[in-house]
């Protein structure tokens, strides 16, 4: 292992009051709707460089924690947001812009935001909207965001455990109640509101009708893709696109190898059971919905079960 490389670390979620949120997360009796457990600007718990922002880490040991791949693709900003949703109630309908369209209409600073939502889990019924309905034209499109009738166009989609969904930038979207998911995205919180269920506007919370205008395609959708049947030690791709890859990695008694190769940290969460995952001259034991950050100079590593577990695996491809 090269002297500079870095050993894995977790990192201390921040929480996120929403008027959609619910009280999964307990935190201080407010609803709160997104737990950010991965983004640059959280701080590191554990290891040589705990009480560090993420971020900070990225500026000084970017190759060893981002690796070459990555460093390719994005620069030395750390490039992914992943978040946890509990929503109670229905998120505005939204749409976010692509990475030209963020700089034309925030800065030369802003990334786009591309996203995928894994769905932890669905209570009966639950449903999104990911797109329109076929045949929706752009001006017909453009006239329901001007005119509030955005709905009589959204394409509802039932949703159940273990479904994937991904959304690119330019679609129309949001997300129901009776939801708890993972979602991967940029490193970007832009979101436009095209409708918000007629909630009052405030400071905080407006309608972005022009720059909705500006970025929604009416030919974009995502369509919920179910969980893969998981063997035993096996490793299936749920999620592949130019920001971000999503891995589902399934185990009950057969450990399994994993490397970063030096090209893109590893990002993993569990979504069910317990690990204890071990490298060279670390070990970290996982519970449910812990991260661990794996920097891409830590080369190959090992997932131990801990009895039957899935996890998910974000990196840069």
């Amino acid at each position: 292992m090269n002297i500079m490389a870095l050993h894995p670390f977790q990192l201390t979620p921040h929480y996120h009051e929403r008027v959609w949120g619910g009280t999964r997360f307990k935190h201080d009796d407010k609803k709160i709707g997104e737990a950010w457990i991965v983004h640059e600007d959280n701080v590191i718990t554990s290891g040589d460089h705990a009480g560090l922002a993420l971020k900070q880490l990225a500026a000084s040991h970017a190759v060893h924690l981002l690796g070459a791949r990555t460093l390719d693709r994005a620069g030395e900003r750390f490039p992914l947001l992943i978040k946890l949703l509990d929503p109670a109630d229905w998120l505005s309908l939204q749409v976010h812009p692509n990475d030209e369209q963020a700089q034309q209409l925030e800065g030369k600073n802003y990334f786009g935001k591309t996203e995928a939502w894994h769905i932890l889990e669905a209570e009966p019924n639950a449903q999104l909207i990911s797109g329109l309905k076929a045949n929706t034209s752009n001006e017909s499109l453009r006239q329901a965001i001007r005119d509030g009738t955005i709905l009589d166009h959204a394409q509802y989609v039932d949703v159940h455990n273990g479904d994937t969904i991904f959304i690119r930038a330019g679609t129309i979207h949001a997300l129901g109640p009776g939801l708890f998911l993972y979602e991967i995205q940029q490193t970007s919180d832009l979101t436009y509101r095209v409708f918000d269920w007629n909630r009052p506007q405030t400071n905080g919370r407006v309608l972005h009708i022009e720059k909705s205008l500006a970025v929604a395609d009416a030919s974009a959708a995502g369509q919920a893709s179910r969980q893969p049947q998981m063997e035993d030690g096996e490793v299936e791709s749920l999620v592949r696109c130019e920001y971000f890859s999503l891995d589902l990695i399934g185990g009950e008694s057969k450990s399994i190898s994993l490397n970063t190769r030096g090209e893109s940290f590893h990002a993993l969460t569990i979504r069910e059971g317990a690990t204890q995952v071990e490298g060279d001259g670390w070990s970290q034991a996982l519970r449910c919905l812990e991260t661990l950050i794996v920097p891409a100079s830590c080369g190959a590593y090992t997932i131990h079960p801990q009895g039957k577990f899935l996890a998910l695996k974000a990196s840069v491809d």
